[in-house]
């Protein structure tokens, strides 16, 4: 299994350009289902432009986030959910442990974040049925009169990364050979969450621990994740030398990696990439605010995820890596790790990338 390319210490993440896949000739829309099947193989990232996502709804999403999260931390935690089971609300810092869905035990991670997800009741009522709370629990806000407008603004941005990722799943349809569709009856109840994060401690709050990450070591668990970002560097992805490359998205392009569901439908041909997020620091070392935010499409709950044939058979030896899961217990397991803080004894295949036990 290869990982992500550095030459000369500089991450390669392929750019994709979309436009062609909107308003091009089948065979331009093959040349993008092209260029993804080869970011997909040698990144798992990849930096997507053209994607049609106005602007307006990067720039709410930025003030939403600069808004909710310059709250006092009462204010903030008001809207922190009583079970941390629940991945809605606002989750403060040190609260959580990416690492622990690997099954790494490590310290707590310093970032603060604010998630939104798809609910029960925002499907129709003819599939509202199929769905549960656990999967789909309800949304929780900030009193309006304390952030203004911030949950128009945050759910303009929902919005416009869900179509996004139905796109992409069209794209990899296409890039895989799969049946025109493949993926809409697997995600038309889809669980999807936004995670809104800032990197930077309370007032009077250090870092105690070096081990401590702005978030830890992971992978992402679902389809496929799309990530604004602000420019202040921190991210990282594990390359194939076995080292940590930084990465900061072009202007006006998106990020998109992988998750873990499209490594084990793939048999691994495509990559769940891991990567992480370094307390951010300026030249004297003290931690600066960054923010970003990543929106996570992963698909139906009882979907069964198990190795496509043609990956199989493609494989060396043709095999399946994977038994089979539904995306609604292998998000289970994972999230038991990152907010549970139980170390995820699944996750083996994952792990093995970065020499831990």
């Amino acid at each position: 299994m290869v990982a992500a390319h550095a030459v000369d210490g500089t991450l390669e993440v392929p750019v994709v350009d979309l436009t062609a896949w909107y308003d091009g000739t089948p065979a331009q829309r093959a040349e993008v289902a092209r260029a993804v099947d080869r970011a997909c193989r040698e990144t798992g990232f990849m930096q997507v432009t053209g994607h049609r996502v106005p602007e307006a709804a990067a720039l709410g999403l930025a003030s939403a986030i600069d808004d909710f999260f310059a709250q006092d931390m009462a204010d903030k935690k008001a809207v922190r959910p009583a079970d941390p089971a629940v991945n809605r609300g606002y989750s403060p810092p040190r609260a959580e442990r990416l690492s622990h869905s690997l099954g790494i035990a490590s310290p707590e991670d310093l970032f603060e974040a604010f998630n939104i997800g798809s609910q029960v009741g925002d499907h129709p009522e003819t599939v509202r049925t199929l769905l549960s709370a656990d999967d789909h629990p309800d949304n929780l806000w900030p009193v309006e009169s304390e952030v203004p407008n911030f949950r128009a603004r945050v759910q303009s941005w929902f919005t416009e990364a869900r179509k996004l990722s139905h796109v992409l799943t069209d794209v990899f349809a296409l890039a895989l050979d799969l049946p025109e569709g493949y993926f809409e009856e697997r995600t038309d109840r889809s669980i999807d969450v936004l995670r809104m994060n800032n990197y930077r401690l309370p007032a009077g709050e250090v870092v105690a621990d070096p081990r401590q990450m702005g978030m830890g070591a992971h992978t992402d668990y679902g389809i496929v994740t799309v990530l604004w970002a602000d420019s202040v560097p921190g991210l990282q992805i594990l390359g194939s030398d076995g080292g940590w490359h930084d990465v900061q998205p072009l202007p006006g392009a998106l990020l998109v990696n992988l998750g873990d569901a499209l490594a084990r439908w793939t048999n691994e041909r495509w990559l769940s990439t891991m990567h992480r997020v370094l307390p951010p620091t300026d030249a004297t070392g003290a931690l600066v605010r960054r923010r970003s935010a990543a929106f996570f499409h992963d698909g139906n709950a009882d979907t069964l995820v198990e190795p496509l044939p043609a990956c199989v058979a493609a494989s060396d030896p043709p095999e399946p890596k994977y038994a089979p899961v539904t995306i609604g217990e292998h998000l289970r397991q994972k999230l038991a790790g990152s907010r549970g803080l139980a170390l995820n004894p699944n996750a083996g295949r994952e792990v093995a990338r970065i020499g831990e036990e």
